[in-house]
């Protein structure tokens, strides 16, 4: 892999580092991630829908059930924990 220096507003290395953090991910992993992105799938702060700006952020493979009481073992001993009043 090659390597690039630059130079980068005070602002613009602030967010960087603040993703890289909140995703514990490098700042270089998060710098090419922004590069490889496709022209039109930039968006700037503020603009585009909440969904296309937090997409990369969700996790795309839950391993949980769609729907947690089709599996009954979930529902075992549901309710008898608590004392009745």
């Amino acid at each position: 892999m090659k390597t690039l220096t630059l130079k980068l507003p005070d602002s613009l290395f602030a967010e960087l580092a603040a993703e890289a953090g909140a995703r514990n991910l490098s700042k270089s992993e998060v710098v090419r991630e922004r590069l490889l992105r496709k022209p039109g799938a930039v968006a700037k702060c503020g603009t585009g829908s909440l969904w296309s700006r937090i997409e990369d952020l969700l996790i795309r493979n839950d391993s949980l059930p769609a729907d947690l009481s089709t599996n009954k073992l979930h529902l075992k001993g549901y309710g008898k924990s608590r004392s009745h009043r």
